[in-house]
């Protein structure tokens, strides 16, 4: 139902820009898909710092400081899932809420969630869909979905 990670610090990274919601981390090596997330997330009120892979993400998290963070898995130097581990094995970024947002196979699906993801969301995806997966992700209360809207992969609470 919910996801495995909850924190209770609100909007803590956020700039204090009205309607503001949190800050996203979005890491993907497609420029489109980066921008096609950047947009609609941006129109949902949230600030989006775009990276072009994991090595990129892992160099500006620490400055950065989203509230939540979405991964493809294939991308170049550093792919998704290694990304995740390493995003989880540092203090300073292990509750951070992740998002594998990818084409994965039921293998990296499984990896992803050994290496700490919380929800993954098929690529190609719905940008509704991805932009209440990114809600429920840093704790914002969901709008109105359409309906028959297939829901992301979300890890079970517990």
């Amino acid at each position: 139902m919910g996801k495995s990670r909850t924190r209770g610090r609100g909007r803590a990274y956020s700039r204090g820009v009205p309607g503001l919601s949190g800050r996203v981390l979005v890491v993907d090596d497609n420029k489109v898909i980066r921008q096609l997330i950047r947009v609609n997330l941006e129109l949902e009120g949230f600030e989006v710092v775009t990276a072009a892979d994991g090595a990129e993400c892992l160099e500006i998290v620490h400055r950065v400081r989203p509230d939540a963070v979405t991964l493809d898995v294939v991308m170049p130097r550093l792919d998704g899932l290694n990304t995740a581990a390493r995003l989880r094995a540092d203090a300073r970024t292990r509750d951070i809420p992740i998002a594998i947002i990818s084409a994965c196979t039921p293998y990296e699906i499984e990896s992803g969630w050994s290496a700490g993801a919380d929800a993954f969301l098929p690529k190609p995806f719905e940008p509704a869909e991805m932009v209440r997966l990114v809600r429920r992700l840093v704790g914002r209360p969901e709008g109105e979905g359409a309906a028959g809207d297939a829901e992301p992969v979300v890890r079970p609470a517990g």
